[in-house]
């Protein structure tokens, strides 16, 4: 299924009441999220609950910028998926977000400098995609450990070993000993041949 496709179906679940003031809630009768790496099961959920958890869905296509407009977000988790493209840098409009896990999708690209402007963000994992570039610093990305990256081989910087902007050093050449003979053989060896024949000779 194309990620486009997906439709909150799972609304028509819910029972719709009200807060004291007259603004509208409701509740789900059970819900199952995956935050922050631990499964967490909710028996009643406030719609004001904000998290999304598409995990381990077989989805396709590219994560739309629109996903940015839900700026009230606290944990996205697209992970397990084929997703492809970029990360859309509209992620960085998701001020109160605090778990992101998009790993184990075909993700390329560079990872947006507007992440580091998530000032909530305690859980990052963008690990085995097709990443490519400098990881952004600063603010929580210092935090990060390296298993927030791994299996993303074009990734460089801090936390990772590997520097940004640092050449491989080049292979030291090869050096060809030099050899009188048009046979390419070693003269020593062939007037050690030519010395030994001689003694027999005597």
């Amino acid at each position: 299924m194309h990620l486009r496709d997906v439709q909150m179906l799972y609304m028509q679940y819910f029972v719709v009441s009200s807060f004291p003031d007259g603004r509208p809630y409701s509740y789900g009768y059970s819900l199952v999220v995956t935050m922050k790496g631990v499964n967490t099961k909710f028996d009643r959920v406030l719609n004001i609950f904000t998290a999304i958890d598409m995990s381990s869905n077989n989805f396709e296509g590219k994560i739309p910028e629109t996903v940015g407009n839900l700026t009230s977000l606290q944990v996205l988790n697209f992970s397990h998926n084929k997703l492809t493209g970029h990360i859309p840098s509209s992620f960085g409009d998701l001020a109160a977000l605090e778990s992101l896990d998009l790993s184990s999708n075909k993700l390329d690209g560079e990872i947006p400098m507007q992440l580091a402007d998530l000032n909530f963000l305690e859980v990052l994992n963008l690990s085995e995609n097709r990443l490519v570039g400098s990881i952004p610093q600063g603010k929580q990305f210092n935090t990060f450990p390296n298993d927030s990256y791994v299996g993303n081989l074009g990734l460089c910087g801090f936390p990772l070993s590997k520097k940004c902007g640092v050449d491989e050093p080049p292979a030291p050449p090869v050096l060809h000993e030099e050899s009188d003979s048009v046979f390419g053989l070693d003269w020593k060896f062939v007037m050690m041949g030519y010395g030994c024949g001689m003694g027999r000779q005597i």
